[in-house]
């Protein structure tokens, strides 16, 4: 009997072998069938975890990131008809965020275009809030807020950003002077210059005539203002010729010193960045859109809500404005006067106020005289006189090649002046103006 037996367990163990033989080959064919399937997946988690950093990037890549929740309050407040001061703080709260995003954006779409036009191309996008606020003031006609917001927008850029900035570095390199390179700052104030005498000459002509020809002269107020704004864009681009093409090697040695000193650390970290040229674009028509309806609420409700505040509707826009909307400018000067790289500072804050004196006031006065709108350069006596005083010390505190703290901290000095006279000084009712 033990032969059939051991024969059994034979043929046994040969079925096994086959089955288990069989086994392996069917889970070999179903990996190969199904790994055409499985293919996508790893490519669709990548792109999942590439849009899960973008939106780390975009919104929790910044300090101010906690500020971001203003935006759907401010929604909320105006939808669920809130008081008008709500919806006006809130919107004011959340445009410091996205102005401070929109200049990083723009940064990653700047580096496509070279050091010196990426820096333009940052400098405007950092003016985006100011553009946006004075458009729609001039869509509700409410002239008074539209210029006084661009003229804090300079005042802000030059005293504040300028001096908080030299304030800041001077201190944190205390002990001794710094050498800064003056031939960008004398660029800037000569058309910082020219701009201010387009604002001069308006009131001026106020003070040049009889009583009874007040009607006259604000036609050729109106009619000097708009050539006056051809001439100043025409020195704007001019500038932008001098700077990009006929002198750029004085604007770009700061930039070549600089990139110099990084490039160890641009080498070790050479990666894929996270946000790309495309996706820049469109984080930043997306943040443009959100600033538009923010800026709607703003100027929809800075009246009342500075009546229900007590706070001087002048005060709000010459002041409590531009700075939420040059937080971008004044955190980027801050950062670069604490490295010691003064030039870099000195063009965001001169570059951003001569764009707001010689291309967007022009543009809003053009769109003004296009849609029938009478608006001028008169700025009033006051606000007239703060903008140049304030242009005159700027020049003067630059006019030497070194800087410390104690510049700074006469400039931010003089911020704080203008700030209270503009807070206890009441605005006088403007006269209405004729078409021309």
């Amino acid at each position: 009997m033990a032969p059939p037996q051991s024969g059994s367990n034979g043929g046994g163990d040969l079925l096994e072998t086959g089955l288990l033989a069989a086994g392996k080959e069917a889970a070999l064919a179903s990996t190969a069938s199904t790994s055409g399937r499985l293919a996508p997946q790893p490519e669709t988690g990548r792109v999942r975890r590439r849009a899960v950093a973008q939106l780390r990037e975009v919104f929790l890549g910044t300090k101010l990131f906690p500020l971001f929740a203003a935006v759907p309050l401010a929604v909320a407040a105006e939808h669920l008809r809130f008081g008008r001061a709500w919806v006006f703080i809130f919107s004011l709260i959340g445009l410091a965020p996205l102005a401070e995003r929109v200049s990083f954006l723009s940064e990653h779409i700047a580096d496509t275009a070279g050091p010196t036009a990426g820096g333009l191309l940052n400098a405007t996008c950092g003016n985006v809030p100011e553009l946006i606020i004075a458009l729609f003031a001039l869509h509700k006609e409410k002239m008074e807020i539209l210029k006084w917001s661009l003229l804090g927008s300079i005042l802000s850029n030059l005293l504040l950003v300028l001096g908080s900035s030299l304030l800041c570095g001077g201190l944190a390199n205390s002990g001794k002077e710094r050498p800064l390179d003056r031939r960008q700052a004398d660029v800037s104030i000569g058309l910082l210059l020219l701009g201010a005498l387009c604002h001069i000459l308006p009131v001026l002509s106020k003070y040049s005539i009889s009583p009874g020809d007040s009607i006259s002269t604000s036609g050729s107020v109106l009619e000097f203002s708009r050539s006056s704004a051809i001439v100043m864009l025409t020195a704007y681009f001019g500038g932008l010729v001098f700077q990009l093409k006929t002198h750029r090697q004085i604007f770009e040695q700061e930039e070549d010193r600089s990139e110099g000193s990084s490039t160890n650390s641009h080498d070790d970290t050479e990666d894929k960045p996270i946000i790309g040229f495309a996706s820049a674009v469109i984080w930043l028509i997306g943040m443009t859109v959100v600033i538009a309806m923010l800026s709607n609420y703003v100027v929809t409700t800075i009246e009342a809500a500075s009546e229900s505040l007590g706070i001087p509707v002048r005060f709000t826009s010459v002041i409590l404005l531009p700075i939420v909307g040059n937080a971008a400018e004044h955190a980027g000067a801050i950062i670069f006067a604490f490295k010691n790289k003064i030039d870099i500072t000195l063009g965001i804050a001169l570059g951003s106020a001569t764009q707001i004196s010689l291309l967007v006031i022009p543009i809003i006065l053009l769109v003004s005289w296009l849609n029938g709108i009478p608006m001028d350069l008169d700025l009033n006596l006051l606000e007239t006189g703060s903008l140049v005083m304030t242009i005159f010390t700027t020049a003067f505190t630059l006019q030497d090649d070194k800087w410390h703290y104690l510049k700074g901290f006469n400039l931010t000095l003089c911020y704080v002046v203008i700030a209270v006279c503009f807070f206890s000084i009441k605005a006088l009712p403007t006269p209405k103006k004729v078409n021309a």
